[in-house]
């Protein structure tokens, strides 16, 4: 970190403001070399933590410089390992709650743009977005307001991006624990006035639990990825041996393993996979019969999330 960086920092965590010009100057002096370093970022959070009132300017800086240092700081680019989501953690969680509107849109893209996090920071991903929708307050990034009385479109708009990005749980599909806040936000804002689109989310996203389908290995790990890179540039590698671990890797490659060189393979297919997936086994029906007699009655939500499973089902 330069200098004239920590400077800046110094002085705009003193007074709680930052002006156009030492934002520009930020920029500038940030991505000198190409890319947002440690120190930088940790400047940057500072300041985060220290404006009274961040405008949009100030979000879309802090959400790219630290997106960037999270992302793309370490190999390989699009990933982020153990290290880096225990740091993001400990950087957002400084009472056990995100503090602003920027940390909270952060956390979003980088769970919509990384190829996969940690489960820590999967679970701490869900937390905070649960509670900013029952507990926020004020407007959102995108437009909108957080309520702590019921469920806003915009809110709705936040539930949808961490629910089907593509560093969650799924990815881009709906998991249990997904499935589960769902059903904890619809039984603390029963009777409210919530948005229109609250009840085809709550429908949707759980009936994707229910009736979706997932690869097991569809996220290819941090550390997996670091060892396919390394042997696209290694030209000595044995090829054998990679094609071989490629076939327990990913299942679409062993389930055409046997096509490609002329035998033909057992294994289920994806589109097996995805008809069996369709089916509501009995312990999804267990889980979904739990998560119904929670409060010991079938409210308007719960029957139009039976309604649709009926309709698929006949």
């Amino acid at each position: 970190m330069s200098f004239q960086f920590a400077e800046l920092a110094k002085t705009a965590s003193a007074d709680g403001v930052i002006s156009p010009n030492e934002l520009l100057a930020l920029r500038q002096l940030g991505w000198g070399d190409g890319e947002i370093h440690r120190g930088e970022a940790e400047a940057i959070f500072a300041i985060n933590h220290a404006l009274t009132a961040p405008d949009d300017a100030w979000v879309d800086f802090f959400v790219e410089a630290i997106g960037e240092f999270v992302l793309n700081g370490t190999e390989p680019r699009g990933y982020v390992d153990q290290e880096e989501a225990d740091w993001l953690i400990g950087a957002l969680d400084q009472d056990g709650r995100l503090e602003t509107m920027a940390e909270l849109e952060l956390l979003a893209r980088i769970m919509e743009r990384a190829g996969n996090v940690p489960d820590t920071l999967k679970h701490y991903a869900l937390k905070q977005i649960e509670a900013a929708v029952l507990t926020g307050q004020g407007p959102t990034r995108c437009g909108g307001e957080l309520s702590a009385h019921q469920i806003t479109s915009a809110e709705c708009a936040l539930i949808r991006r961490f629910i089907f990005s593509s560093g969650g749980h799924g990815p881009a599909a709906v998991s249990r624990f997904d499935a589960e806040m769902l059903f904890r936000l619809k039984d603390d804002t029963l009777g409210q006035t919530n948005a229109a689109e609250w009840q085809n989310l709550f429908v949707d996203g759980v009936a994707n639990y229910l009736k979706g389908f997932t690869l097991a290995n569809a996220q290819v790990s941090h550390e997996r990825r670091k060892e396919l890179e390394a042997f696209v540039a290694d030209d000595s590698a044995n090829v054998g041996r990679f094609f071989r671990r490629m076939a327990t890797e990913a299942p679409n490659v062993r389930n055409n393993f046997g096509v490609v060189f002329g035998k033909k393979s057992t294994a289920p297919s994806i589109a097996d996979r995805a008809a069996a997936g369709d089916e509501v086994t009995s312990n999804e029906r267990k889980w979904l019969d739990g998560q119904i007699e929670n409060d010991g009655h079938v409210d308007a939500l719960e029957r139009a999330l039976l309604d649709r499973i009926a309709a698929d089902l006949a």
